[in-house]
Formats: C-alpha cells, sequence, structure tokens
C-alpha cells in the first residue's frame, strides 16, 4: 500500500499538508477557492524581487540534477529572444510518483509556479508536459478555472526514461519524437521554436509558488524533499522531509528497517551498502558520499534481496529504454545489462569484474542524456560496496539471481497515492 506522510514540523509550509490537513475529499484534486484561500495566485509586482529571493534561499531543481534553480532562470532571462516556461512533469524514473501526485492533486500550485517564472523570463507562453491520463485532466481541469495568465498548452508524450530530459522535452513540444538531442545548444540558448526555454520540473515549480505565498518561509520550502520510498520488504510511501532528515529515519517510517543497503535516486544515485543508514537528505553530503539524491526516489534492499540481481534488473531497464540514438550507449548499456546478467548467473568470465570497473570508469558522460551514466554509476557501485558478493557469484548464482532481470523496471515500479 502506498502512502502519504509529511515529517515537516507544524507550521512549516509544505506541498503535502493541504491533503493531510483534509482540505479535499482523498483521491480528489484541490480546488481554485482552496488555492486562493491558501494565497495562491497572488500578484507578483516585482519578478526580480521573487528571483533574489530564490536565489537566496538556494532552491535547487527537483528533476534529478539539482542545479540552482535562480540560476537556471535567469540565463533564460537574459537570453536573445522571447523565451517560453515548461513544467516538466514527464516521470521518467520507474520509481519515482511526486510529479504525477502534484499535477493529479494539487495543479494550480504547480500552474501558479509557472505563471511566477513567466513573470520572472519575460515569457509569453507555457507549455505542461506530461503523459499521465489523470494529470492531464486535473490540469486541464485547472487552467479552466484560473485567473487569467500567460497562454499554456498542455503536451502529452509516451512515458519513457528518456522522455523527460530536457531536449527530449523540447523536441516533443515542436511536433517531434520525445528523444535527446546533443548538446550545445541547450534549451535556455535554443529551444521551443528556437527560443530560449525554461524547462522547469513542477515540484521546482510548486516550491516557487510556495515561496511566492510565504516568502517569510523561503529557506524552509527550498530545504524540503518530496520523496518516493518503496522496496519488496515493506510499504511505498510519498514523503516530504527537510533536509538533513537520515535514510535510516525514512527507512524505519515505512517498515524498511532491516535493510541492508538503498538504491537511491531512481536508477541514477547508485547502490549503497555499509554506512547507508548514516546519511543525511542533502545533495552535497550525498556527492560526497559517491551517490546522488536525483528525483528523490529511494528504493531500499533488504537481507532477502540480492544487490546483484538489482543491479543486474536496473541495468537491463536502462538498456531496454535506450533511445537507440547514440551508439555508445546502445552498446554500453546492452554490454553493461549482458554481463551483469553472467556474473547473476555464475557464469562470468574471470575477467569480468576488470572489464565491469573499465567500462563504469570510460562510459559516463558520453551519450546525449543520463541514461548510460546511470547505467554506469549503478555498475560502479555495485563493485565499490558489494565486492564480496560479486566475487561470491563465480561459477554459481545464488537463489535471487536465478530468474533472468526483467526489462520493465517492475521491481522499483511504485502506484501513484
Amino acid at each position: 500500500m502506498t502512502g502519504v506522510i509529511s515529517l515537516l514540523p507544524d507550521g512549516r509550509p509544505g506541498l503535502l499538508a493541504p491533503l493531510l490537513s483534509g482540505a479535499w475529499l482523498s483521491g480528489g484534486s484541490e480546488d481554485l477557492a482552496r488555492y486562493l484561500a491558501e494565497g495562491g495566485y497572488t500578484p507578483l509586482p516585482a519578478p526580480d524581487r521573487l528571483l533574489d529571493r530564490i536565489a537566496a534561499s538556494g532552491l535547487r531543481g527537483r528533476g534529478g540534477a539539482g542545479f540552482p534553480a535562480a540560476v537556471k532562470i535567469r540565463a533564460v532571462r537574459d537570453a536573445p529572444g522571447t523565451p517560453v516556461v515548461v513544467a516538466n512533469g514527464e516521470e521518467g524514473e520507474p520509481g519515482s510518483v511526486k510529479d504525477r501526485w502534484l499535477l493529479r492533486h494539487r495543479p494550480h500550485v504547480v500552474l501558479d509556479g509557472l505563471r511566477l517564472a513567466a513573470a520572472m523570463t519575460g515569457a509569453e507562453r507555457g507549455c505542461v508536459y506530461l503523459s499521465d491520463a489523470r494529470a492531464e485532466r486535473a490540469v486541464r481541469r485547472a487552467l479552466a478555472e484560473r485567473p487569467p495568465g500567460p497562454r499554456v498548452d498542455v503536451v502529452g508524450t509516451e512515458h519513457t526514461y528518456v522522455a523527460g530530459e530536457e531536449t527530449a522535452v523540447v523536441r516533443r513540444i515542436d511536433g517531434g519524437p520525445a528523444l535527446p538531442t546533443a548538446k550545445p545548444p541547450r534549451p535556455f540558448e535554443s529551444g521551443v521554436g528556437g527560443a530560449p526555454t525554461l524547462v522547469a520540473n513542477v515540484e521546482t515549480l510548486a516550491r516557487i509558488a510556495l515561496t511566492h505565498a510565504r516568502p517569510e518561509a523561503a529557506d524552509a520550502v527550498a530545504g524540503t524533499h518530496l520523496l518516493t520510498l518503496s522496496g519488496a520488504g515493506g510499504a511505498a510511501a510519498l514523503v516530504e522531509a527537510p533536509v538533513g532528515t537520515h535514510l535510516k529515519v525514512l527507512a524505519d517510517l515505512c517498515g524498511h528497517g532491516r535493510a541492508e543497503a538503498v538504491l537511491m535516486g531512481g536508477l541514477f544515485g547508485g547502490l549503497h551498502g555499509s554506512g547507508w543508514t548514516d546519511l543525511p537528505l542533502d545533495h552535497d553530503r550525498l556527492n560526497a558520499a559517491g551517490g546522488a539524491l536525483g528525483c528523490g526516489a529511494l528504493h531500499f534492499l533488504h537481507p532477502e534481496d540480492c544487490p546483484v540481481a538489482v543491479a543486474g534488473e536496473a541495468a537491463a531497464y536502462l538498456a531496454a529504454q535506450s533511445a537507440r540514438q547514440c551508439g555508445v550507449c546502445v552498446a554500453g548499456t546492452g554490454a553493461l545489462a549482458g554481463t551483469l546478467t553472467a556474473v547473476a548467473r555464475g557464469t562470468a568470465h574471470h575477467d569480468t569484474t576488470d572489464q565491469l570497473h573499465r567500462w563504469s570508469r570510460q562510459l559516463p558522460g558520453r551519450g546525449a542524456c543520463g541514461l548510460l551514466d546511470a547505467a554506469a554509476r549503478i555498475v560502479a557501485t555495485l563493485l565499490a560496496h558489494f565486492p564480496d558478493r560479486v566475487d561470491a557469484h563465480r561459477g554459481s548464482a545464488c537463489s535471487a539471481c536465478a530468474a533472468p532481470a526483467p526489462e520493465d523496471g517492475r521491481r522499483f515500479s511504485v502506484p501513484v497515492p
């Protein structure tokens, strides 16, 4: 069962609080009257003042890379031409549900953030980009009742791992396939229709709206994350938690206290074994530990889970999701997945570990998007944190690795609450 949980102290503004306080019926969508009562859609007489507030708060993008939001907004604002702003709600990570939840249940806070982003950049057009049918219905209802603002189009796409990459977003909005393109140029330089384009994750935009409504709490808003917690040995949940919360606290919250490892950031942040319980919810400290928060999806591995099997399933899923545009990605992800399958089955060669080490160092940064990097990081962290478990597979497979690794990401999938 998937739950919705807030770990925020009383009085601290959050994105889950209205639902948990009974603002609307379970399964429904926040209406305009409720959102206006909470300070939504208030005028923005000084866009630069809000931008400065966002910069001072240190708000980072919530799509995966954690790039400073104000820097990205300013780059679009300062580029020549009339900008376009995009609310990116295409959640490619199979273990994440936060963006679809926001679009389904709180579309007005996303649209308000899009309005504010348009004001800060000077954009006259906005887009909401998504693949979830229920989210699309909620967004269209909200657009029909919102106060007048910039033109906003809703653009649908197929749900794939790469469809939410920012150049794939631009390509799809322009009428093409949702596949990444080579960079440069990046969307802030030349995006939708050739215009400078801000592609912002929907949680990022929601936090911009919350910052505008509660300027005195800007630091607290920026220092809070939506997280998706999952794992076969416990429950799944959408959680809102402050920066600094230890991963052990999050694990205990949903019955994952027995977990011996965690897969961070969806499939992007890698596997972490001994010591993961002491890691805090913090971009910089997770990066220093060799991981990444990414989209905030945490998948816990219990004693009965074999990290080799988990890595193999993740690599197989990524290989199947490749856009198949970059030869190095097709060959690289295929080789990583195939080799991990051999390790899991106990049929790997004596030099397989050296080969995996070499690939995990050589492949990152060579594809048009981050898919190849994610596959390489999974392999690198498996070898770094579980060398004994890898060695134990020489000549024989464990029971958890007996079945072929599925390519559909089913182990990591979480239903939207």
